[in-house]
């Protein structure tokens, strides 16, 4: 009976002390899909307007595809660009096209990285000063991308605070 009652105790304390670690988990910003998919609106409301036809690639810390778009007539090369644009900034908190300008300045052949892009158009996704994953836009030219992306990240801005 004692030890019934020893191994009872002993497993309220471990939940209770795990329920402590999952709440201060909860507390650091995470990249949800309704993020995501505002990022992507975003991409594509102002691709709409310009005429341009983009994919759009947004993904989380870690490089994993959260939300990916595809519009009409877009070309099948932007694909796995628009995916290797976000996993970069994902993979660290700057554009690609400054991961370029850091990989040209860099002896260490950076830029063939595997999975990374130097190709303008990734941007990081950040909330509360927190780096939660990338957006990866292709389509257009190196300017249009990252206009794209960055309209992205404007229309989710109320949910990135």
């Amino acid at each position: 009976m004692q030890s019934i009652k020893f191994t009872l105790v002993a497993a309220v304390l471990a939940a209770a002390s795990l329920g402590g670690a999952a709440h201060a988990q909860a507390l650091r910003p995470t990249l949800t899909l309704d993020t995501a998919k505002k990022i992507a609106a975003g991409c594509e409301e102002r691709a709409r307007k310009e005429g341009w036809p983009m994919i759009v690639a947004v993904v989380d810390v870690g490089g994993q595809l959260k939300y990916y778009s595809r519009m009409d007539d877009s070309i099948g090369i932007s694909v796995g660009l628009a995916q290797s644009k976000a996993a970069t900034s994902a993979s660290l908190p700057v554009s690609t096209r400054k991961f370029r300008e850091i990989a040209r300045n860099n002896a260490l052949g950076l830029e063939l990285t595997r999975g990374t892009s130097t190709v303008a158009g990734g941007l990081p996704v950040m909330a509360g000063g927190k780096h939660i994953g990338g957006v990866g836009v292709s389509g257009g030219s190196e300017d249009q991308d990252e206009v794209c992306a960055q309209a992205g990240l404007d229309a989710a801005r109320d949910l990135l605070k």
